[in-house]
């Protein structure tokens, strides 16, 4: 089953060729998620250096209105460490003091941060060196840019696409499978998975 998870082929579909019981394969496909939620949250590493920060909403039919929520949608927050990782949180709010709070507990002081103009990222000025990207006014210059959290956006909502009827309760368990899949996208991820001892019993 493990193998099927790691093509992202679809529970439903990994049920019907191995004939077994479509909840059966799905609580399995959910524990693997479980597992790499707890691998991505165990990472004790603060990020530091070249950082982009953005919000995105996910799943839900309506355009999020940014910074008063979006109904029936979740909000997601990323960091990305340019040439490392990426850090994703669903977060209630786009506030100053959310933002601010997961941008301490998860970066080093001192880094180079680069954003859109949202006025959440003000006070970034008082933890590193704050660099705005206006996609309005400038083109994007080598550095000067959030091309790559950007890009995650598109790896996971092209992915998140395959999946209907996410309950609230499973959201954060795929949004760390696609921050997993995308920290590991030059790796062998089925080896990864493999070694995670939790995970073993259960291939």
């Amino acid at each position: 089953m493990l193998y099927y998870f790691y093509l992202e082929i679809s529970a439903r579909r990994a049920a019907n060729e191995l004939n077994i019981n479509y909840n059966v394969v799905h609580r399995k496909f959910m524990h693997f998620r479980r597992c790499i939620s707890n691998y991505c949250n165990n990472e004790t590493r603060k990020l530091y250096g070249e950082l982009e920060l953005d919000e995105s909403y996910f799943g839900g039919r309506r355009k999020g209105n940014r910074g008063r929520g979006a109904k029936n949608k979740a909000i997601v927050f990323g960091i990305l460490e340019r040439k490392g990782k990426i850090h994703t949180v669903i977060v209630q709010d786009v506030s100053a003091d959310t933002l601010m709070n997961e941008i301490k507990n998860k970066t080093k002081k001192g880094s180079v941060f680069y954003t859109d103009g949202w006025k959440s990222y003000a006070s970034l000025e008082q933890y590193g060196k704050h660099n705005i990207i206006d996609h309005s006014k400038e083109l994007v210059s080598n550095h000067n840019h959030i091309n790559g959290i950007e890009g995650f956006w598109s790896f996971a909502k092209e992915r998140f696409h395959k999946y209907h009827g996410i309950s609230k309760t499973n959201y954060p368990f795929y949004l760390k499978e696609m921050e997993f899949r995308f920290n590991h996208r030059n790796e062998n991820v089925y080896k990864l998975l493999i070694d995670m001892s939790i995970v073993r019993r259960v291939v």
